[in-house]
């Protein structure tokens, strides 16, 4: 009877997490870096002997999907929807582990219970 609690429980909890899924917004994998650049204009406040400032910051979204590595330009007024997006893609991504870890659970108290 015990085992049939545990596999309740484990249902439950894979229950919870799918619902969680399903409430997840937008997403997208990879990582955003904030980039200064030098330029090639001589007299640039950049080229400053003394206290140059780079430009920018520019933004730059790196991924890899299917294969293909990736990198897009993102905006700053987009910077903080992209950083959303990521956060969201990293739940979506430990849900999913925690779903695989509990259905493999499930199966070995099946397994036991069936004994």
């Amino acid at each position: 009877m015990t085992t049939q609690i545990s596999i309740a429980s484990v249902e439950k909890q894979i229950k919870a997490i799918q619902g969680e899924l399903a409430d997840l917004g937008p997403m997208r994998p990879g990582s955003l870096s904030e980039q200064y650049n030098v330029c090639g204009t001589p007299g640039c406040r950049c080229k400053d002997p003394k206290k140059p400032q780079k430009h920018g910051p520019y933004y730059h979204l790196n991924y890899t999907w299917r294969g293909k590595a990736r990198t897009e330009f993102v905006k700053a007024e987009a910077v903080e929807a992209v950083r959303d997006q990521l956060a969201t893609y990293k739940r979506f991504r430990t849900l999913t582990s925690e779903w695989v870890d509990l259905s493999l659970e499930r199966s070995r108290l099946q397994r036991e219970a069936a004994r």
